[in-house]
């Protein structure tokens, strides 16, 4: 039976909810649309009354791709949302700062993306998942990915043709890099020898970088480097990376500001030097994470460089192993840039250690703000927030946040 709803709200997710609260995908405040309730979700939407911030989506596969949540959204709307995302998740801790204008990335972007392949009985399939769905979408046109990135889809298939099951899906990462595309694949067949001789002649006949198969490199024609202020990294397979470059300048002019005039930084939660590095260029640097593979990248990008100033590195867990007060008082600025959990236990020991600056770059704004908490309670006074929207037309939110310590701490 159709029902009418009028939309209140949107979720965390991007889903329009209206009382009760039911969920209704791809709508906006102040919509009134009609559809089927099966449980809590409306399927078969009718927008009735369309909101004055719904726009025509830029790209054609919006409808059947999971890719994006907000394309039918207009830029400002989203602009706002993404603010008030983090405005309500500082209110929740009875925090309030001032927020800068977000920086959102420009369109085709992206310099990374995991495609999803299946071999069918025609050939293979190759895009994105759609909304909540084992369907595949392919993406030939699409807003978010770099144009270099689409054209690489066609080798992510042809990979696929030489490894793929039948029956399950690969996942193809693709990276651009400085030598051209870094090519990462996991869920295909056990790798043995045949496969492994047949990958590394498709990393030649395609003009590979690097392939990998389940974090084992493959063949490697030239370093995947990335360049990471003056000094230029070879990151381990699949390791983490800020989504598009303009993003993570972004982020680290924010990160810069933070810190600037210290002579002593400990980066945790570190990588591969995305801030470590640029930030050698003004101050010693001790570099901390926990992978081991992405420091020692780190520490030979720092080596092979030029004009840096010194930076040390150690592989430790900081989730187990946190920095005490005693290691963080020789550095007068703390930068972290945790995973989606943040980093209670750390940041337990940093309003502890009482250092005078702290940069704090997060990929979730509820942890992020609990993690503030902490530190104002402990005399930091969270100065300013900046949001950087990398991931365009999604729901997702970054930021960076510098706090300074009270002058009576």
């Amino acid at each position: 039976m159709t029902q009418q709803f009028t939309i209140t709200r949107l979720g965390h997710q991007g889903d329009g909810i209206a009382d009760g609260p039911v969920y209704a995908p791809r709508t906006l405040p102040g919509e009134i649309v009609s559809g089927t309730l099966v449980g809590q979700q409306v399927t078969d939407i009718r927008v009735e009354t369309p909101s004055e911030h719904r726009v025509k989506a830029p790209c054609r596969h919006y409808k059947a791709c999971g890719g994006c949540q907000l394309q039918h959204a207009s830029d400002a709307f989203v602009t706002d949302w993404k603010l008030q995302v983090v405005r309500k998740a500082l209110m929740a801790q009875d925090l309030e700062a001032p927020l800068r204008p977000i920086h959102t990335s420009p369109e085709q972007s992206r310099r990374r993306a995991t495609i999803a392949v299946r071999r069918t009985k025609k050939g293979t399939l190759a895009g994105f998942h759609g909304r909540a769905s084992d369907t595949i979408t392919e993406i030939p046109d699409c807003r978010l990915l770099d144009p270099a990135l689409i054209a690489a889809i066609p080798v992510a298939e042809a990979l696929a043709n030489l490894g793929a099951s039948r029956k399950g899906v690969l996942a193809v990462t693709l990276t651009l890099s400085e030598a051209g595309l870094d090519v990462a694949l996991t869920g295909g067949k056990p790798l043995d020898g045949p496969l492994e001789l047949a990958l590394a002649q498709a990393t030649e006949k395609h003009g590979l970088a690097r392939l990998s198969w389940d974090d084992e490199v493959i063949a490697m024609r030239h370093a995947p480097v990335q360049r990471f202020g003056a000094a230029g990294v070879t990151p381990p397979p699949g390791a983490f990376l800020q989504a598009t470059k303009d993003g993570e300048k972004a982020l680290l002019k924010a990160v810069a500001e933070a810190t600037r005039g210290a002579k002593r930084i400990v980066d945790l939660f570190a990588g591969s030097g995305t801030f470590s590095l640029p930030l050698a260029e003004s101050a010693e640097v001790h570099a901390v994470e926990g992978e081991a593979a992405m420091i020692e990248a780190l520490d030979q990008g720092w080596r092979r460089a030029q004009g840096l100033k010194r930076v040390t590195t150690e592989a430790r867990d900081l989730f187990r192993r946190p920095l005490m007060p005693d290691e963080l008082k020789s550095f007068d600025a703390i930068v972290l840039d945790p995973p989606r959990a943040g980093a209670e236990a750390q940041v337990d020991e940093i309003a502890q250690a009482q250092r005078p600056v702290i940069a704090y770059v997060s990929c979730n704004p509820v942890t992020f703000a609990r993690d503030a908490k902490t530190l104002v309670n402990a005399g930091y006074t969270l100065e300013w927030v900046q949001v950087v929207d990398q991931f365009r037309w999604s729901t997702h939110t970054e930021l960076a946040a510098r706090f300074v310590l009270n002058a009576a701490s």
